[in-house]
């Protein structure tokens, strides 16, 4: 079996069963956000006119605020996980790690919770 060898060390310990799960999901969240992204591009299209009122009458709809609020989940989900495949590729030092996946965590989550907060005021009749 060579144990000396870097081969040798690793055979018979299998995947670690990560890497299906993030590609399935990778491919998921792309086929949504082509869904969703295509629904909120043929509803702009079909709006009478782009002034703020009637933009943001649309927004407060339900079906358009729940599609907005569902695209920033689902691309910001996206986003996150290909930036994560590039740092687990290219980031080898410790110090750098640690500070990239701080980053990569907090800023698509930070993104998304805004863009939600603002449908949602809009939605329920904030200011």
């Amino acid at each position: 079996m060579g144990n000396g060898t870097s081969i040798g060390r690793v055979r018979g310990l299998g995947s670690s069963h990560e890497g299906t799960h993030h590609w399935l999901t990778q491919r998921l969240t792309a086929v949504g956000n082509l869904v969703l992204i295509t629904f909120l591009i043929v509803s702009l299209a079909l709006l009478p006119d782009y002034s703020y009122a009637t933009v943001r009458g649309w927004v407060a709809r339900p079906l358009p605020s729940i599609a907005l609020i569902l695209i920033m989940i689902n691309t910001f989900t996206h986003a996150r996980m290909g930036v994560q495949v590039m740092l687990e590729d290219y980031v080898h030092e410790e110090g750098g790690k640690v500070v990239a996946w701080l980053l990569v965590n907090a800023v698509p989550f930070a993104a998304a919770a805004f863009g939600i907060l603002s449908v949602l005021r809009i939605a329920l009749g904030g200011a």
